[in-house]
Parts: structure tokens; C-alpha cells; sequence
């Protein structure tokens, strides 16, 4: 899950090396942290919001098989 993350932002930013994603895994949660460089933000979002949307539908899909219910967050 988290190398999916990792491999789609990189491929949307223009410094992808700065790319970072951790997990943090509860009981029936996981939390997928992604950190970017601050240029790379508004990519990673996108217009409205839609990009930042997209992935979170990528990881709505997989939830269902894993049975956890997965959280995406964009830090700073």
C-alpha cells in the first residue's frame, strides 16, 4: 500500500526524491502520512482537490480486502 502511494506521487511531483510515506496502523485503521516538498503540495492535491480525491479512491478500493478502513493524509 504504502509503495502504491509512493510510486503515484513520484510520478506527479517535480522532486521525488522528497517524497515520504509512513504508516501508522491501528486496530482497524490505517493511516497513510504523505510528505512532500512544500512546491510539490498543490500537485499532489490538484485542482479542487480532484488528485488528492483520485487516491483516495485508489486506497477506498483496496480497504475492502484488507478490512481495515485507510485514512490519507497530507502533511506539511
Amino acid at each position: 500500500m504504502k509503495d502504491l502511494i509512493k510510486h503515484i506521487v513520484q510520478a506527479l511531483v517535480d522532486n521525488p526524491e522528497q517524497v515520504e510515506v509512513s504508516e501508522v496502523e491501528g486496530d482497524n485503521v490505517l493511516v497513510l502520512e504523505l510528505r512532500v516538498a512544500k512546491e510539490d503540495i498543490g500537485k499532489v492535491i490538484g485542482k479542487q482537490g480532484r488528485t488528492a480525491q483520485a487516491i483516495r479512491s485508489i486506497l477506498s478500493a483496496v480497504s475492502g480486502k484488507v478490512k481495515k478502513r485507510i485514512v490519507f493524509e497530507i502533511l506539511e
